[in-house]
């Protein structure tokens, strides 16, 4: 490590810890002019891959995946918060598989799954990119399975 005050190359380490799970922390003296400094390591992530329906691979981008859900979102009553975690919890669980290649099915599943909790409107728009209907039947098929499932939920929860 190269002292950032004289650029001596010889330094120690005085301290070490663990600042989170990721990365550690040391506390370094320079050899030759005796400052201290601090320097961090951490962890780089993994590139996650996406196999794309065509069998293309790409880059997994948070912010691809943030502006389709904007866009399924438009003029609904969700936060850019809540957008936010959504793609946070999706790319932590996405990373949680320890796996390079997710499917984009995979993907878009996720997001149906997040966005089916927050605003049902919200949640068709996106389903109708991501299950690419072939016409308006499986749209009402689809329209009628999430009201189905919302009674079916709504009936739990009066019988607690």
């Amino acid at each position: 490590m190269v002292c950032p005050f004289c650029e001596n190359g010889d330094t120690k380490v005085v301290d070490k810890r663990e600042s989170d799970a990721t990365s550690t922390r040391r506390r370094r003296e320079c050899l030759g002019c005796h400052q201290r400094f601090t320097t961090y390591e951490r962890v780089e992530p993994f590139d996650l891959m996406v196999i794309k329906h065509d069998d293309r691979r790409e880059h997994f981008s948070p912010d691809k995946l943030r502006t389709g859900i904007r866009l399924a979102v438009a003029k609904r009553p969700v936060t850019e918060a809540q957008v936010d975690s959504i793609v946070d919890e999706i790319e932590a669980s996405l990373r949680a598989k320890k796996s390079r290649e997710v499917p984009a099915a995979l993907i878009g599943a996720l997001v149906m799954e997040e966005l089916k909790g927050i605003d049902h409107v919200a949640y068709l728009r996106f389903a109708s990119v991501c299950r690419d209907f072939e016409d308006a039947e499986s749209f009402q098929r689809e329209v009628r399975d999430l009201l189905d499932s919302e009674q079916q939920t709504n009936a739990s929860q009066t019988t607690n």
